[in-house]
């Protein structure tokens, strides 16, 4: 099932001969349940997709579809709301408020829309981000790798149908990169949640089901390393049980940590971009 739909995307910046197209015709469907990790060069327009898709930004022509719902048909102020409920939003350096402590930070989309905080879904979010006993600090208090982690339970709190990151690991080392990385995989399996991740780092392109690179504003491969399935179960009760929906990852036979043994490139683009060479 789609979950996201990006339309005929292009964005530019300024006008006449200073125009800058930063984002070309762009179209790709996004199946729920999956890990997307976008590609490219600095520059390559990838961070301007992301932006988009999250509702930060308007395109010049084209649009984002959101369980079939036209992202872009909305005011300013729906898009505001829509970015608290609907998507996570996880960047490289955190956008923490200062003098907010963990739950306060982690809660606050929760709040501005003036809703009351679901208790047992923050329990959970502290305990598998390994904040518990943390609640009451201040950023500063705190590491890179343990901000991140609070940036993202921010973006799981409110439970989004999509969690959009933005090199989330860029400004972290190895070992905080590794951990903070495993977290997004386990909510993406564990919770369903849909997972894209803007990315120059290979180890976790290699990590995704399908790896997407842009270049010079344009899709140039779209590469799928495992089938996602979305099916609906019963539940133990009987017949009579609730259904509910379960992911299941198949891998594409012959795929590895090798470039594109499964893939599709876009017609009129080159294939200079692969998993084993991102930038």
């Amino acid at each position: 099932m789609n979950i996201l739909s990006v339309e005929h995307l292009t964005k530019v910046y300024g006008t006449g001969a200073t125009a800058v197209r930063a984002l070309d015709d762009v179209s790709f469907t996004v199946e729920a349940g999956e890990f997307i990790a976008i590609i490219g060069s600095s520059g390559s327009g990838k961070s301007t997709l992301l932006h988009l898709m999250g509702g930060v930004d308007r395109p010049t022509s084209g649009t984002v579809r959101l369980q079939g719902q036209d992202i872009f048909a909305r005011s300013d102020e729906e898009l505001a709301v829509f970015r608290r409920r609907e998507v996570g939003l996880v960047y490289q350096f955190y956008n923490l408020i200062p003098i907010l402590d963990v739950v306060e930070n982690m809660t606050l989309p929760v709040r501005m829309d003036g809703r009351d905080v679901n208790d047992k879904r923050l329990k959970m979010l502290l305990r598998s981000l390994g904040l518990t006993g943390r609640e009451h600090y201040l950023p500063n208090q705190l590491s890179g790798g343990q901000q991140q982690r609070v940036a993202i339970g921010r973006a799981l709190m409110n439970a989004p149908a999509v969690v959009l990151a933005d090199e989330p690991t860029g400004n972290l080392d190895s070992k905080n990169s590794a951990e903070i990385m495993q977290l997004l995989r386990d909510s993406n399996r564990q919770l369903k949640q849909t997972l894209i991740v803007i990315t120059h780092d290979e180890d976790i392109a290699l990590m995704a089901d399908r790896v997407l690179a842009i270049e010079d504003g344009r899709l140039v491969r779209d590469e799928r390393r495992r089938e996602v399935r979305t099916v609906s179960v019963r539940s133990e009760a009987g017949r009579g049980g609730a259904a509910h929906n379960a992911v299941h990852e198949t891998v594409v036979p012959g795929t590895s940590v090798s470039p594109a043994a499964h893939e599709t490139v876009v017609p009129g683009t080159s294939v200079s971009t692969s998993v084993s060479g991102v930038r």
